[in-house]
C-alpha cells in the first residue's frame, strides 16, 4: 500500500523509528502477518504513539470485567456512530475473531439494536453510544439501567472510557484519512482451515 493510500500524512520508514516503537510494530507484524496502518500513521509522532497505545492497551487488554469481545463491540458501535471507516473495519475484524461470530461486527456496525447480542450487551452499547453522542445527558437513570443488567461500576467506567478513547481515535483516523488494511476485510469471516 502506498503512503497516499494509507493516510494523508507522511508515513515514516520503519528503520527510522525509535527502537521501542520499531520493536512493537515488528511484534505486531509477526503476530498478525501485517502492520495495521494505525501503527505507521501514529509512528510519525513517537510521544503520541506511546501515549495512545499505553491507554489503548490499558483499556482493551484487561482480563477482568467486560470480555475482550464486549470491549470490541463498544469500539465498533462507537466508531460506526462517528463514521470511522478505519476503526469499524479494523476493530470489526478483531471482534469477529474474539467473539468467534463472523456476522456480529457487521450487525453492530449497521444497527446494534438488531444484532445477535444479549440484553446486557445492548444496554452496554446504548450507554456507549450515549457517551459518544450525548455525554452531557448521562445521569443516574443510565447508571441504574446498567446496574439492572449486572454491570459493575468498574465495567460502566470501562464502557465510557472505551467510547471516549475511540471517539478521539475515530477523529484522528477521520482527519488523517487513515485507511484500513485490506487484510482486515476478510479476517474472522471464515473458520480457519
Amino acid at each position: 500500500m502506498t503512503q497516499t493510500e494509507t493516510s494523508r500524512f507522511p508515513i515514516p520508514q520503519l528503520e527510522t523509528l525509535p527502537d521501542d516503537i520499531r520493536t512493537r510494530i515488528l511484534t505486531v507484524q509477526e503476530k498478525s502477518g501485517f502492520v495495521p496502518n494505525v501503527f505507521m500513521v501514529l509512528a510519525q509522532r513517537p510521544e503520541e504513539f506511546r501515549a495512545f497505545f499505553a491507554y489503548h492497551d490499558t483499556l482493551m487488554d484487561k482480563d477482568t470485567g467486560l470480555s475482550k469481545a464486549e470491549r470490541e463491540m463498544i469500539v465498533v458501535a462507537t466508531s460506526a456512530v462517528n463514521q470511522c471507516l478505519y476503526c469499524v473495519i479494523a476493530h470489526g475484524a478483531v471482534l469477529r475473531i474474539r467473539a468467534k461470530k463472523p456476522l456480529l461486527a457487521d450487525q453492530i456496525a449497521v444497527n446494534y439494536r438488531k444484532a445477535d447480542i444479549t440484553a446486557r450487551q445492548k444496554a452496554m452499547l446504548d450507554f456507549a453510544v450515549k457517551i459518544t453522542t450525548e455525554s452531557h445527558k448521562v445521569g443516574e437513570p443510565d447508571f441504574a439501567a446498567l446496574a439492572g443488567h449486572g454491570l459493575s461500576n468498574d465495567e460502566i467506567w470501562d464502557i465510557a472510557a472505551i467510547s471516549a478513547f475511540f471517539g478521539m481515535s475515530n477523529r484522528i483516523a477521520n482527519f488523517s484519512n487513515m485507511m484500513p488494511n485490506d487484510e482486515f476485510y476478510t479476517l474472522g469471516r471464515l473458520p480457519k482451515a
